[in-house]
């Protein structure tokens, strides 16, 4: 007598295709967002590579006419980083008042900074007050004489902000002033090579940005 066919096996058989199916479909999908994201990274580094570059070329040429000028004792530039940093002798001692000598250099940056902005509507400038850990001896409150009133550290540090963020936005229309934002770190930012009381840690550090395109 003939054996039946053993009806388990056809389905066992049955089972290990459709599961073999399913891996196979799970592995290129994941293949497929693997790729995928690879591209997208990718993407975003050139994207990113492309806005430094940008960066970098409006910082030379700032540094160029700051050379010109012979103020290179105010302004220091960290090209790879996007940044430049106002010294402390760009203000007046004890104040948020920018000398003449600085406002005079400021002259031509604000010109320049007017057609990165025009030029990158996706960049963004952080203007960035920063002291030394010394304490505010006493309250200033002379407005007029000191650019500003403050009683601690944090106070100033916002407030000579705010005067370089004057400077950069005197040929700005309103919707770039507002790409221009101020803050003040008061002594919570010194420089890692310096002890917190060194006067070198009192500055204004403006970082410039652009946001890459998706």
């Amino acid at each position: 007598m003939k054996d039946k066919p053993n009806e388990w096996i056809s389905i066992s058989d049955l089972m290990a295709g459709v599961m073999a199916v399913v891996m196979l479909l799970l592995v290129m999908s994941v293949l497929q967002k693997t790729y995928a994201d690879l591209k997208h990274k990718q993407e975003m580094e050139q994207g990113g590579a492309a806005q430094q570059k940008k960066i970098a070329q409006m910082l030379n040429d700032l540094k160029q006419s700051i050379e010109q000028q012979g103020a290179s004792n105010l302004i220091s530039f960290d090209i790879a980083d996007g940044r430049i940093t106002l010294k402390d002798n760009i203000f007046e001692k004890g104040s948020a008042c920018i000398t003449p000598l600085a406002a005079q250099a400021f002259q031509n940056i604000d010109t320049k900074i007017s057609a990165f902005l025009e030029a990158n509507p996706l960049a963004s400038i952080y203007v960035e007050g920063h002291t030394d850990s010394l304490p505010v001896s006493r309250p200033v409150t002379d407005y007029a004489r000191f650019c500003t009133v403050y009683d601690d550290n944090f106070t100033l540090s916002a407030a000579r902000a705010r005067e370089a963020r004057k400077l950069l936005i005197s040929k700005l229309d309103e919707l770039k002033s507002k790409r221009i934002i101020v803050a003040g770190f008061g002594d919570s930012h010194t420089l890692s090579n310096l002890e917190p009381t060194d006067g070198r840690n009192r500055r204004v550090e403006i970082q410039f940005s652009i946001l890459p395109t998706k």
